[in-house]
């Protein structure tokens, strides 16, 4: 089930009769990271054990997110985002559904961090630019 356009759902909240039957209908804000992880997972093809891996994440601590039952803060999710090679817009989705802050290109950390997911750079690359510029690493 693919994600609708933002503009799509602010034309139907602002043509909606009513909110309340527009927020039960749309349920904003209810997806969760897991939910999200496992969409993308499937989507792209990708083996969870081998995203864990290459996230660099302790093998039961990487499941329990994938699960739902653990909660990761914002650098576990970018670890997971470039272990799975996302996108600018799907690492933001991730971290929104973590309950975290998105990237923001006026951080220079988050700028680093969104230049190489633009460059499709791995976890190993990224910690080395943010270590270049005396940023704190991801992990």
């Amino acid at each position: 089930m693919a994600e609708r356009l933002t503009e799509e759902l602010l034309d139907e909240l602002l043509s909606a009769s009513d909110l309340d039957g527009y927020l039960e209908r749309e349920q904003p804000g209810s997806r969760t990271l897991a939910e999200y992880l496992n969409q993308l997972l499937a989507e792209k093809g990708l083996e969870r054990s081998r995203v864990v891996r290459m996230a660099d994440l302790n093998d039961t601590f990487g499941y329990q997110i994938f699960k739902g039952t653990r909660h990761p803060g914002r650098d576990k999710v970018l670890q997971i985002a470039f272990a799975m090679a996302l996108t600018l817009r799907e690492t933001n989705r991730a971290l929104t559904a973590a309950g975290v802050s998105e990237l923001y290109c006026k951080d220079r950390r988050d700028a680093i961090i969104i230049f190489c997911l633009d460059r499709g750079c791995s976890l190993q690359k990224v910690n080395e630019e943010l270590y270049r510029f005396g940023e704190r690493t991801i992990c």
